[in-house]
């Protein structure tokens, strides 16, 4: 059970500083193996666990759901629903797991999520994300953050995103992640909800002038971490990057701490394999089978020499019985091999 006291007194000046940059939720994707390769690549950043629903977290196996290693910190819990009393719940048992927030997801534009009307297709109701909010804080102390759309559908975004962020901060919401492009419920796929609709990263600029009080964050499309640097030198609170910091960790996450946040880090991608290998004997002396981690790492020697033989490698013998550390150090070597 977490130190709820000295939690408030810690945990959410901590987790202000980290949201300078955040690794974005994603599903299949942000996992506790994705999360703690993250971390040991950037000490500060924010990590986000993939969307887990309320219903999920209430009826089904928490451990398996919310488990995570306590390196991961900051780490931050993003949840899905629309029910108040569900929401509360779930919250709570973040609360107990020793989460360093929660986010409501107000963004995800997938059929799934609009069938349980909760995601993207909230931004219709505001004054319904404003009930769940409050319900959260009312169950917890820990931070209680939104991640939203500009807007959705036909809604005008220099309508409806003021009126949102209006409507959910006077709830107690003093932190929002936007993402700067409107979701299109109808018509589009949510890999096309990612792409297609166009960025308005001045709307989004605009709406901390209107809010100063509100600790705003921005994403969709920032693939560098200059790019992240122009947007908190434009007045942005945080930046959160998704896809780029997944395909590509060592660009993004290894030079972070320093760019982002000023605490130098010397960690090379090598010294990031050979901290994993613990990690990697202890997943599967539990049971567990290496590709599962080993798929989080296809990435990391991105636009270097023999980065194709390491993913090829791993590819082909990860998922193979019996497969252990040793693969990936013959990887590693492959790449020390061709960089040489």
């Amino acid at each position: 059970m977490v130190d709820l006291k000295n939690q408030e007194k810690t945990g959410f000046s901590d987790v202000l500083r980290a949201a300078r940059l955040s690794i974005a939720p994603m599903m299949d994707w942000t996992d506790r193996h994705c999360r703690y390769l993250h971390r040991l690549m950037s000490r500060q950043a924010l990590l986000y666990t993939e969307m887990v629903t309320a219903p999920a977290i209430i009826h089904g196996d928490r451990d398996r759901l919310l488990g995570f290693d306590r390196a991961e910190q900051p780490v931050a819990l993003q949840l899905g629903g629309s029910d108040p009393a569900q929401l509360a719940a779930a919250a709570r048992f973040a609360q107990d797991f020793g989460y360093a927030e929660v986010n409501l997801n107000c963004g995800c534009p997938s059929d799934r999520v609009q069938s349980g009307f909760f995601g993207a297709v909230l931004m219709e109701n505001a004054p319904l994300v404003a009930d769940c909010v409050a319900a959260m804080q009312d169950a917890v102390t820990l931070p209680v953050t939104v991640k939203c759309r500009i807007g959705v559908d036909d809604q005008d975004p220099q309508q409806v995103l003021p009126d949102f962020l209006s409507r959910v901060s006077a709830a107690g919401v003093e932190r929002f992640t936007i993402h700067a492009r409107k979701a299109w419920l109808q018509g589009l796929s949510p890999k096309e909800n990612r792409d297609i609709p166009p960025l308005d990263y001045d709307l989004v600029l605009q709406m901390k002038g209107l809010f100063p009080h509100l600790h705003l964050s921005v994403n969709g499309g920032i693939n560098t971490l200059d790019e992240a640097e122009d947007c908190l030198s434009k007045g942005m609170d945080g930046v959160m990057i998704g896809r780029a910091a997944y395909h590509t960790p060592s660009d993004i996450l290894l030079e972070a701490d320093a760019r982002i946040f000023g605490t130098p880090s010397a960690r090379t991608a090598e010294d990031v394999v050979e901290l994993m290998l613990p990690y990697i004997a202890a997943h599967i002396a539990q049971g567990g089978k290496l590709n599962q981690v080993t798929r989080h790492m296809l990435g990391l020697f991105q636009g270097r020499p023999g980065a194709r033989a390491w993913r090829r490698y791993l590819s082909e013998n990860a998922h193979r019985e019996g497969a252990g550390p040793a693969v990936l150090e013959q990887a590693l070597r492959l790449v020390e091999t061709r960089a040489a």
